[in-house]
């Protein structure tokens, strides 16, 4: 996802500062991005790459737990994203994106998916119980502090799903068979649409901190959204149209606050990688 928002801001004309722990190879730096090596749980490395910066998009986290025990997840996540907020309000960075996620409210790492109505949007309660999920609500929460403690500071954290190419790729690993789609609702955002939203969040009218999810607006399969909360989630009650392959997720309040929209792909009939 980096990269990819990385080339679009450069499209766009600004200038891109590139923070990692590990610099690409000198052959694959892409032109016009100034690279810095440095860990974002170290903050005086941080706060010395910021400097003459206008706006912050932070996407260094551990993606998933698993990978890793469960206390080196958590703590570099929360960490690194309370050292970007602190070096930004330092450098006066009042625009920030973060990366967050749709399982800031607990969903695929947890034992047992939980969900009170469908589609989920921002006000869902949180039931997070991973170190993941949990690293993801805490920085959602340092962001509301930061908000509150600096009031020209609007910080957009943006519920990413499962970031793809296409959606076919999404279509492939979550199915209306298997586990892993049920348990993440068979939602998928793709990369464009993920880079696009993380620009429009640094110039948008909004104020204060806001928690927003970005995710297409259909599922990777093609049955319909109803049938398969019958089926999967019987007992979830279900709020509005919700017709066709709608999207388990609500991402409206991007689209009302940003100006942003995931164009969807064909529903019915869809051929994959015929999009």
């Amino acid at each position: 996802m980096g990269r990819v928002i990385a080339a679009e801001a450069l499209r766009r004309g600004h200038r891109v500062v590139s923070i990692d722990q590990v610099l690409p190879d000198v052959e694959n730096r892409p032109e016009g991005i100034r690279f810095v090596q440095a860990d974002i749980c170290d903050y005086a490395q941080l706060a010395k790459a910021f400097e003459g910066c206008d706006a912050l998009i932070h996407m260094a986290a551990i993606p998933v737990p698993g990978r890793l025990p469960d206390h080196v997840v958590h703590n570099n996540n929360v960490v690194g994203s309370y050292n970007a907020l602190r070096a930004a309000a330092v450098h006066r960075i009042w625009r920030v994106c973060l990366a967050s996620s749709v399982n800031a409210i607990g969903l695929a790492f947890s034992r047992a998916p939980r969900f009170d109505y469908f589609p989920v949007d921002e006000r869902h309660p949180n039931y997070s119980e991973d170190p993941y999920s949990l690293s993801k609500w805490i920085a959602e929460q340092q962001a509301d502090a930061f908000a509150r403690r600096y009031e020209d500071m609007c910080i957009a954290s943006l519920r990413f799903h499962y970031a793809v190419p296409e959606r076919a790729k999404a279509a492939r690993v979550f199915t209306a068979t298997n586990t892993e789609g049920a348990r993440q609702l068979w939602a998928y955002t793709r990369l464009d649409a993920a880079a696009d939203v993380c620009l429009l969040s640094l110039e948008a009218p909004f104020t204060g901190h806001e928690a927003l999810n970005i995710v297409a607006p259909d599922t990777t399969v093609e049955t319909p959204s109803r049938v398969l909360a019958q089926q999967f989630y019987p007992g979830v009650p279900i709020h509005g149209a919700f017709e066709g392959c709608a999207s388990f997720f609500n991402s409206s309040k991007a689209e009302r606050l940003l100006g942003w929209q995931h164009k969807p792909a064909t529903c019915y009939g869809h051929r994959e990688g015929k999009e």
